[in-house]
């Protein structure tokens, strides 16, 4: 789970984690988070997703963070997009209309250069992450976002003995540990979706569910 994984993934194309499509429960719950228009989005471990397209199409600026030079690449020219790019410490930052992404490691980027970030959207950053990185992953987030901030965050629930990750099973217990002290969290949905992941099915697993979760970063008691 180095950096030399994920980037062995997007040069050999081994993508099947990105949806060629916007992403269902963005656009059904996006909505219910009450975010004001023209506020920015953090989208981590962003590859090259569409949902980014649609978040920007609402009015919302975006600001994503991928470790895979490809994958930034792939986005804009997939959108059309010529980004400006610039040095900004130890990532590049890539910048057209609405849609920024700073490429490079996650746990480099600094809350001032997500300082204007009002909220979180994760579909599929935790669960890309092995439990310790998980550990690191909530408690970086809870030092760049400010209480007040909210988010919508996807994971996937399923018998992580009968398949090796990633994508890895965060189940809805897990969430609420990690998340607890500095989040409220609520339980939006929780989709059976194992009909869907033939993958997933001919692999042996008899139940996968996607559970959907509304989060808001609170101050740490």
């Amino acid at each position: 789970m180095d950096e030399a994984f994920w980037l062995a993934r997007w040069e050999q194309d081994q993508i099947g984690f990105h949806l060629r499509e916007v992403n269902p429960y963005l656009q059904r719950y996006w909505p219910s988070l009450g975010l004001a228009r023209g506020s920015q989005v953090l989208v981590p471990l962003c590859g090259k997703t569409l949902d980014m397209a649609w978040l920007a199409g609402q009015g919302y600026r975006v600001l994503g963070v991928e470790l895979a030079q490809r994958a930034v690449e792939d986005f804009f020219a997939e959108q059309g997009l010529e980004p400006d790019v610039r040095q900004e410490g130890a990532l590049q930052r890539y910048s057209a209309g609405a849609v920024e992404i700073l490429q490079g490691d996650f746990f480099a980027v600094s809350p001032e250069q997500v300082a204007d970030c009002k909220a979180l959207y994760d579909r599929a950053a935790l669960i890309a992450l092995p439990p310790a990185m998980r550990e690191d992953y909530v408690a970086h987030l809870s030092c760049l976002l400010a209480p007040g901030s909210c988010g919508l965050m996807v994971t996937l629930d399923y018998q992580q003995s009968r398949l090796d990750g990633p994508p890895f099973s965060v189940p809805e217990a897990e969430v609420r540990e990690r998340f607890a002290g500095g989040w409220q969290l609520e339980l939006l949905e929780r989709c059976d979706v194992l009909e869907k992941n033939w993958k997933f099915a001919s692999r042996g697993l008899d139940s996968l569910h996607e559970p959907v979760f509304r989060l808001r970063r609170v101050a740490a008691a």
